[in-house]
């Protein structure tokens, strides 16, 4: 995957995690989604220690890395109970 790429805005994994995220954040997650794809990350951000917004950052900028971190079991165990299995 090219880096420059931007994530498919309509991955099912990618939305189970911006619910997910949302939930959290208590942050519409379509609020949330359009903040994003705009490059304001403000809402995403206030929720956050800082530890926690700068690997938001890196992941953000690193499309490789959300690949990666959505191929670990915990995301995956996540992402089976956000949509029920399917």
């Amino acid at each position: 995957m090219n880096a420059n790429l931007s994530p498919n805005p309509n991955d099912p994994k990618l939305q189970a995690l911006l619910q997910a995220v949302s939930q959290k954040l208590g942050v519409p997650a379509e609020q949330l989604k359009r903040e994003l794809q705009a490059g304001k990350f403000d809402a995403a951000l206030s929720g956050m220690n800082s530890t926690q917004a700068a690997a938001f950052r890196q992941a953000v900028q690193n499309p490789q890395m959300v690949e990666k971190l959505m191929s670990t079991p915990q995301a995956k165990a996540l992402y089976a109970k956000l949509t029920g299995g399917k």
